[in-house]
């Protein structure tokens, strides 16, 4: 048995039983990958995918089991390496961190900054994506360490811990009737045309749901992937603006004006994640106690062993 026969069912399986995409993933052949998983149940006595003619359609009860233990084993053969590279390599090798673009625009700068200042040896590569890219990034260890508000907290492969909460406001050209309501109703808001996240990202839910519990249709004009292109077809008068308040800056925003919308939705909780069970090295603590300043090494490693929430906001 070969760690790379592990390596070969695993990515069938998450590849959807497509031999050819996890040959491309592991830089190699698809006949070689079919030779080694055949050679691998071979000496297990079992199937662990299931068959018509030469292609993979499925895997059998003990193949979930096999699958299972390889993911375990892989992820504990790649700790050893980081263990060794932690002792051995000093403070030096590479951090990937994906996040979305208000937590990558808006938030992740200054501890970047400090984390750069203090770690030249290390290469950080910043990655952005949806809050679905960004779980499946960690889960599948393209990524060291993910930051959302969405979706991370349902992937059984993460552990997350909470960073922040924060609430929406309303944006709109300076001038605009609405920023004369004080407070800004919803039967108001529900009047002008909006613009605001993509139903993939930051709270947009928490935006639905409120609408819906007051029987009211917002009209969504337009919807995008960051705080930036909303602010832009605010500016040119396509609609009112729902956006995280942490992306409203009254020097950089020229032209706009904003209020709070923290009585109208839900509040939202960003939220770090990691690949459960994995070892991290010095300088990963290091950065995500620069990020969230309550998440020390010890309050992460609790969340690592035990699977649980270590810290409420």
């Amino acid at each position: 048995m070969k760690l790379q026969q592990l390596r070969y069912i695993v990515e069938v399986a998450r590849r959807g039983m497509n031999v050819s995409e996890a040959a491309e993933a592991l830089y190699t052949s698809q006949p070689g990958v079919s030779k080694q998983i055949k050679l691998l149940e071979d000496e297990l006595g079992v199937t662990i995918f299931e068959r018509s003619g030469k292609r993979f359609t499925g895997v059998t009860e003990p193949g979930r089991a096999i699958i299972a233990s390889a993911e375990r084993i892989l992820l504990e053969a790649e700790n050893l390496k980081r263990l060794g590279r932690d002792f051995s390599g000093g403070d030096t090798g590479t951090l990937t961190v994906a996040a979305t673009h208000t937590q990558a625009r808006y938030a992740l700068p200054p501890a970047v900054k400090e984390f750069v200042a203090q770690h030249p040896g290390v290469q950080l590569i910043l990655h952005q994506g949806t809050p679905a890219q960004i779980a499946d990034w960690v889960e599948k260890g393209d990524a060291d360490i993910g930051i959302a508000t969405e979706a991370l907290d349902n992937h059984p492969g993460l552990v997350t811990l909470p960073v922040r909460q924060w609430s929406h406001c309303i944006i709109a050209p300076a001038g605009h009737p609405i920023l004369q309501q004080s407070p800004v109703s919803l039967h108001e808001l529900a009047r002008w045309p909006l613009i605001t996240y993509d139903a993939a990202f930051t709270g947009r839910s928490g935006i639905n749901r409120a609408f819906e519990r007051q029987g009211l249709a917002p009209q969504v004009v337009l919807t995008a992937l960051d705080a930036d292109v909303i602010k832009t077809y605010v500016i040119l008068g396509l609609g009112l603006g729902i956006i995280s308040a942490l992306a409203f800056d009254p020097e950089r925003d020229a032209g706009l004006e904003a209020r709070s919308a923290e009585h109208l939705f839900e509040s939202n909780t960003t939220r770090l994640a990691l690949r459960r069970g994995v070892f991290l090295r010095r300088y990963e603590y290091d950065f995500i106690t620069r990020f969230a300043p309550h998440l020390d090494r010890r309050a992460v490693e609790r969340v690592l062993q035990g699977g649980g929430e270590a810290y409420q906001l």
